[in-house]
């Protein structure tokens, strides 16, 4: 089955984790063309657009081995039909997960066994999303007061109001309903449990990842109820585009960081990048201590 395919599974954990916006069989052409054009030239050279395209298409061979050989001694037909099993794999993985957090994010909105007045439907999309006080002052862009009667007017005549780089206010903890399991969001999950990020290994959140999950989370909000690249009501293509530049940002090193590790404590806790640093007055720290010494002892006696 195609959907079992090595391909189409790696597509679908790639869209997630590093550009889910991505046509694939472009994608691949245009990377063995630049491999040949970019040799001997800077990279920062070239329009950022091209830089990403670069870094994407790099990663994409990097994690999958065996692709580039593939793809160098494969026709053209050849290379466009493994850029339609990957983009087979990212658009399933997006389309899942776009279904199951419309209902997901309306949980999450309300403490539990609590109603949304009025009501919001879980299934279909037919309400206004800016003409509830809930779903509204998340939608809100950031820099404008939701408190505000004028703001509540003007973006409920309208969903068009927000563009894609104006970010809304919302947070949530639920990335780990994307990455381990819809459960996990409520409870820990069990030591075996095959989740997404489990299945391909991924031990780390990315600047992909966040990307990713902020924009199916301010869709799931949205009225729209189909998502589309094209869609030019909620704008996603920029949002995301938007978001990946400030996170891939060299000036925004530091915050970008701190911002990482934050989301690393909540979605993956126990992950070995986030032990502890160990105590100068720890037992260990003190062993490790006293073994130093002895050895810069035994290298001084034998000099």
């Amino acid at each position: 089955m195609t959907s079992s395919n090595p391909l189409v599974l790696h597509g679908r954990h790639f869209g997630r984790t590093v550009f889910a916006l991505c046509n694939y069989p472009a994608l691949l052409a245009a990377g063995i063309l630049q491999l040949e054009e970019l040799q001997g030239s800077p990279i920062e050279d070239y329009l950022a657009d091209v830089q990403r395209e670069h870094r994407v298409f790099t990663n994409l061979i990097d994690s999958y081995p065996g692709l580039l050989d593939r793809l160098v001694k494969g026709e053209e037909e050849d290379i466009l039909h493994m850029g339609e099993l990957l983009g087979k794999g990212a658009a399933g993985a997006q389309g899942n997960n776009t279904k199951t957090l419309k209902s997901a994010v309306l949980e999450w909105l309300v403490p539990r066994g609590q109603a949304v007045i009025p009501p919001l439907s879980r299934n279909i999309k037919s309400d206004p999303r800016f003409n509830h006080e809930v779903t509204g002052a998340l939608l809100c862009p950031a820099g404008l007061d939701w408190s505000n009667t004028e703001t509540k007017q003007s973006l409920k005549s309208s969903e068009t109001a927000v563009y894609g780089d104006q970010w809304p206010m919302f947070l949530y903890a639920g990335f780990k309903h994307v990455f381990t399991s819809p459960s996990s969001v409520d409870r820990e999950p069990k030591a075996m449990q095959s989740g997404n990020a489990y299945l391909h290994g991924m031990k780390c959140v990315t600047q992909g990842s966040l990307a990713y999950v902020a924009m199916q989370i301010r869709f799931s909000l949205s009225l729209s109820s189909v998502f589309l690249r094209t869609d030019t009501v909620m704008d996603s293509k920029n949002f995301y585009h938007s978001i990946l530049n400030l996170l891939e940002d060299p000036e925004e090193s530091e915050e970008v960081t701190d911002l990482m590790m934050w989301w690393m404590r909540r979605v993956f806790p126990n992950s070995s990048s986030l032990q502890r640093t160990i105590s100068k007055n720890s037992a260990l720290s003190k062993i490790q201590e006293k073994c130093a010494a002895l050895q810069e002892q035994a290298t001084a006696d034998a000099n």
